[in-house]
């Protein structure tokens, strides 16, 4: 491998906002490159992209971009009826799950290499921002992260599975 496609391809990692790639030679040999990033990362959202047919165009299929959640607007509580109904109305209600969804096609990795640890197992607590799991496509390795703080309450995709778009990767709730 030489330097210069080294730092082309760190070049497009710099443009595309990606902390890491995994390069697969037609040898057989492979490599992976990792940058720092300074600020807190954070949910990614993927936009599709045409991609040219020609061998020599080599563009990830997606790009990432960051969109928070719109905060949902609070409902306002109904008056209880009885004093059964008031206790009941007093009790904590509990988090609501949310789904984590695969954000593209590819296959899924739970943990970071082969016989590593998996990012999170049922039962871990996550924080907002924190590595899930790996979506691979086109040989591009593509985090995702934790939307909110939580607990893996389900894991739904198995280590080597492909996903579709939108399939359920995990809840947290």
């Amino acid at each position: 491998m030489d330097s210069n496609k080294i730092a082309q391809i760190a070049d497009v990692m710099e443009d595309r906002g990606l902390t890491r790639v995994r390069v697969e030679e037609p040898d057989g040999s492979a490599f992976e490159l990792e940058r720092a990033v300074e600020q807190a990362p954070v949910p990614a959202v993927v936009v599709p992209q045409v991609v040219a047919a020609d061998a020599a165009v080599a563009a990830p299929i997606a790009t990432l971009a960051a969109a928070p959640a719109p905060p949902a607007a609070p409902a306002a509580p109904a008056a209880p009826a009885s004093s059964a109904e008031a206790g009941e109305a007093a009790a904590p209600q509990e988090p609501e799950a949310h789904e984590v969804k695969a954000p593209m096609v590819g296959v899924y990795y739970a943990a970071p290499a082969p016989g590593a640890e998996p990012f999170v197992r049922v039962g871990s607590k996550v924080k907002k921002g924190e590595t899930l799991c790996i979506i691979e496509a086109m040989k591009v390795m593509n985090e995702v992260a934790a939307e909110a703080d939580g607990e893996v309450l389900s894991i739904d995709a198995s280590d080597g599975e492909l996903v579709e778009y939108g399939g359920r990767l995990m809840t947290i709730g």
